[in-house]
């Protein structure tokens, strides 16, 4: 079922084009399923919590008419969660069929994820972008959604043929799948039931007991600390860290497996619950070391549990000023679903705060404003949240640490950042010098996507898919900047940056997958240069760095804009024995030229070889041979 891996990426092209010229539907609210019973807290109008004693063809159409809603708004406002209290959901005979849009997340309220249990189906298919909706159908623009905390049982009734062979997941960046257990069939991150071309670019999955699992033409994923029974295939760059089934990597690249045995740092995400007696919660599960499988096999997830009423619940409107001085006092924090503007940074300044997003709530910097700070101490937890740069440029969209050397970090207890998404343009114009910056030390990033956007509703018309008003008008130079020591990022996804997309300074940094395209839009080799050097690398380890590993990388090129750019290396590293580089690669689609995978080691990627890996000579084993030393400068 899966395709060629030689064009994985080229429908890519055909749809920035359809997706700058649709209509993006403006939606409104969906109600809460009845009034609040006693001890519920008041989660806004944008969060819909489920009873098992609810009819479910009732459960049904709410969630089929949000759906309707939310299918095709890709940068749109609304925003949306359903949540489901403990019990079971759907029968043999009528079962419930979820299909999940943007903005949109799925969760079961248990304390494990059996105590959820769904009968049917949750899903996302492709969008069919031409003909009428019947061509072009990809998957590779379905970001900005999430499912967690449940029990599935795979039950088609009702379905067609090709719909009824899995549950599909098709799906790509800023989407995760975390703490499942799914069986009754089996699940497929492809969509092979649409028309071609059928690409996909995700994706995460963590902490889940997982059927047979169909990869199709998944160019890139992460499966970290979960239980597999099987997976069908890879097109460039699937990596396992800590599954319990995971495919044996001794054959890199065919197939391009990476597989480490154990997770070396993990901190699976918080998530809300009702106990026993109807009372909400918030889990906030412990940071583990060399870890393996789900966190959830012997009994509840290890770590705290924090009632409802310790956090502020905020709603779009509050202000900046009454969110910090709760924060100030003590709470914790948990953001319902919709936009805030920032205009004032929230400052997380307490040790071990939990900042928790509902329904990908969404912070956009006003005034240049930095929307969110986190002090230099241990043990703070932000999740679910998205961040937006705005029209004035700011110096960074999210800090953690004043400044490098501080030391406030704990390696038992490291602050962490767990589906946390940055965005640069797209649905509004935005700039800023930096999207993430970490300074401090002992942080653990669990999945990010941060994105200046390649496509978007902003209007632009100079240049290819205007390409050349987006490159002078969306500024954001630097995506990802690690200064921190001991920073493990697991899932590092970092695209279109106009200088490095990643740079890292911190020594002991370690990364398990990291995906990059290097920006479409440069309008010309002279706005493409690192001193007299050709382009930035796609991913850059700062000079002085002594210790660094990097398992499963993957840099890619599509200059849609101007065709003659060239990128001198994909990776630059110092040489340095501590230095490792384990299957990593660049890959050209279609546009450009990245003359070298990493500091003038390694065959082009141009356009002779479009969607065929380039990896590193198998002589060089992990370690670069030679390196040009490029010094960074000053940002």
């Amino acid at each position: 079922m899966s395709q060629s891996p030689g064009a994985r990426r080229l429908g890519r092209a055909v749809a920035l084009g359809l997706v700058l010229c649709a209509t993006v539907a403006t939606t409104s609210a969906t109600a809460s399923a009845g009034p609040p019973r006693h001890r519920t807290p008041d989660l806004g109008p944008h969060v819909t919590v489920f009873d098992p004693g609810m009819p479910v063809g009732d459960i049904q159409a709410t969630l089929d008419a949000t759906y309707a809603r939310q299918v095709d708004a890709e940068m749109g406002t609304q925003r949306q969660a359903f949540l489901f209290k403990p019990g079971s959901y759907g029968t043999p005979e009528q079962p419930l069929q979820i299909k999940v849009g943007y903005y949109t997340e799925i969760a079961g309220l248990g304390a494990s994820p059996t105590d959820v249990r769904i009968n049917g189906k949750i899903e996302a298919y492709n969008r069919c972008l031409a003909d009428g909706g019947t061509g072009n159908c990809i998957a590779l623009v379905n970001f900005w959604r999430m499912l967690s905390n449940l029990s599935l049982t795979v039950n088609a009734a009702g379905q067609d043929g090709c719909r009824s062979s899995a549950n599909f997941w098709a799906v790509s960046q800023a989407v995760s799948m975390r703490r499942l257990d799914v069986g009754g069939g089996g699940l497929s991150l492809m969509d092979y039931c649409t028309a071609g071309p059928q690409y996909a670019s995700g994706g995460f999955i963590a902490d889940s007991r997982l059927p047979a699992t169909t990869n199709g033409s998944q160019q890139q994923w992460l499966t970290r600390n979960s239980e597999i029974a099987g997976w069908s295939n890879a097109v460039w760059n699937q990596v396992f860290a800590g599954v319990v089934g995971a495919p044996a990597d001794a054959t890199f690249p065919d197939p391009p497996y990476t597989t480490l045995d154990t997770t070396p740092v993990s901190r699976e995400k918080p998530y809300l619950y009702v106990d026993g007696k109807g009372r909400y919660h918030v889990r906030v599960p412990a940071a583990q070391r060399d870890s393996r499988g789900v966190s959830w096999a012997n009994g509840i997830t290890p770590g705290r549990s924090i009632p409802i009423d310790d956090f502020f619940v905020a709603r779009p409107g509050d202000s900046v000023r009454t969110i910090n001085s709760q924060l100030a006092r003590g709470k914790h924090l948990l953001l319902t679903p919709g936009g805030y503007d920032i205009a004032r940074g929230i400052e997380v300044k307490r040790a071990d705060t939990v900042v928790l997003g509902l329904g990908h709530a969404t912070l956009t910097a006003v005034n240049g404003a930095v929307p969110l700070e986190v002090a230099d101490v241990p043990g703070v937890v932000v999740a679910g949240v998205t961040i937006d740069a705005g029209l004035r440029e700011s110096p960074v969209l999210l800090r953690v640490g004043d400044r490098h050397g501080r030391d406030g970090g704990s390696p038992s207890n490291p602050t962490t950042l767990s589906d946390v998404y940055f965005r640069v343009g797209g649905p509004h114009i935005g700039r800023t010098n930096i999207a993430l910056e970490v300074n401090s030390d002992h942080v653990l990033i669990d999945h990010t996507w941060v994105w200046r956007g390649d496509h978007g509703v902003e209007g632009f018309t100079e240049g290819v898919n205007g390409d050349t008003e987006r490159w002078r008008t969306n500024t954001g130079r630097y995506g990802a900047v690690i200064n921190g020591d001991h920073v493990t990022a697991t899932g590092l996804f970092v695209e279109h940056f106009q200088r490095y997309n990643t740079v890292w300074n911190g020594d002991h940094g370690t990364t398990i997958l990291y995906q990059n395209e290097l920006p479409y839009d440069p309008p010309t080799q002279a706005d493409w240069m690192n001193g007299d050097v050709e382009g930035w690398a796609g991913y850059k380890v700062g000079d002085r760095v002594r210790h660094h590993t990097l398992h499963g990388g993957g840099v890619y090129v599509f200059n849609q804009n101007n065709p003659s750019i060239h990128t001198a290396n994909g990776f630059e590293v110092p040489e340095a024995p501590g230095v490792r580089l384990h299957h990593v690669m660049t890959v050209n689609l279609n546009a450009g030229t990245i003359d070298h995978v990493v500091n003038g080691v390694g065959e082009a990627a141009d356009t002779t070889r479009v969607g065929a890996p380039v990896e590193l000579p198998t002589s060089m084993g992990s370690c670069p041979s030679r390196a040009r030393g490029h010094r960074l400068r000053p940002m």
